[in-house]
Parts: structure tokens; sequence; C-alpha cells
């Protein structure tokens, strides 16, 4: 398999991840303080949301990709 075959399947899989979970959360370390034996931190959830534009041009990219020869 070539890079352009990989790239193209790889934009598929994310553009339907993409269009089924509909974003992704992860929590980020904001703020953490240290005083003497007590540390204190501070975690935030983000989220991040995958408009449907993005996924679907993500899966036409990958199979314009995969299917078009060159």
């Amino acid at each position: 398999m070539n890079a352009v075959k990989i790239l193209a399947i790889v934009l598929i899989v994310a553009g339907g991840l993409g269009l089924v979970y509909g974003g992704f959360t992860y929590t980020k370390d904001t703020h953490e303080a240290k005083l003497g034996p007590i540390a204190l931190s501070i975690k935030d959830t983000e989220t991040v949301n995958v408009p449907v534009w993005a996924g679907v041009g993500a899966i036409v990219a990958g199979m314009i990709l995969l299917f078009v020869r060159k």
C-alpha cells in the first residue's frame, strides 16, 4: 500500500468516527499548587464538537483519493 491509500483510509475512518460520535472530550490540567505536603490541582473537561460537514467532507475526500487513479 502506498501513502495515498493509507491517507484515504485514515480520512474515511476519521470521517466516520466524527459522524458517529459527533465530538470528543478531554481533560486538561489548568492550575496546580503545591503547599508543602499538600498538592492541589484543577482539571477542566473540554468538549470539541465535530461538525457534520467536516465528517462528510473527510469521507468524500478519502473516497476521491482511494478511487481516483492518476
